[in-house]
C-alpha cells in the first residue's frame, strides 16, 4: 500500500510549505540555498525553487520506474497521481501564490509523471499476457 502512494505529493506539499510558512509568499521561493563559483568566472545560484524543481525531476524518474512493477496497487497509485495532478491544476488555477513558474513547472512534471505512469504500465502489461496452447 506504501508503494501505492505518489511522490509527486512531496513537491506539492513542500511549495505549499513555503508559501504558507514562515517567510511566506513568492519571496520564499527566491531565497537562496547556495551559490558556486563556476571556473568561467561566473556564479551559479540555486534558489529554493530551483530545488524544488530538481526534487520533482528525481522523484519523476522514481515513479516512472515504479509505474515498470505490476501489481494490485499499481491502478491505484496511477489513480492517486492523478488526483495529485488535479490538485496541482486546481491550486494554479485558483490560488494567487501558485500562479509561478515554478509552479507551472511543477505541475507539468506532475502531468508527466500521470502520462508516462499510464503508458508504460499499458506497455509492460501488454508484455505479461501469455498465450497458452
Amino acid at each position: 500500500m506504501l508503494f501505492a502512494i505518489p511522490l509527486m505529493l512531496i513537491p506539492f506539499i513542500l511549495y505549499n510549505v513555503v508559501m504558507l510558512g514562515p517567510g511566506a509568499g513568492i519571496g520564499g521561493l527566491e531565497n537562496q540555498v547556495m551559490e558556486l563559483s563556476m571556473l568561467s568566472g561566473a556564479n551559479w545560484i540555486v534558489n529554493v525553487g530551483d530545488l524544488f524543481i530538481l526534487i520533482a525531476l528525481v522523484l519523476l524518474f522514481i515513479e516512472i520506474l515504479k509505474s515498470t512493477r505490476t501489481g494490485p496497487f499499481s491502478v491505484l497509485d496511477h489513480m492517486l497521481s492523478m488526483f495529485v495532478f488535479i490538485a496541482f491544476l486546481v491550486e494554479f488555477l485558483l490560488v494567487k501564490g501558485a500562479a509561478t513558474q515554478i509552479f507551472f513547472v511543477l505541475m507539468a512534471i506532475s502531468f508527466i509523471d500521470v502520462i508516462a505512469g499510464f503508458s508504460v504500465s499499458i506497455k509492460s502489461a501488454g508484455r505479461d499476457v501469455s498465450i497458452g496452447l
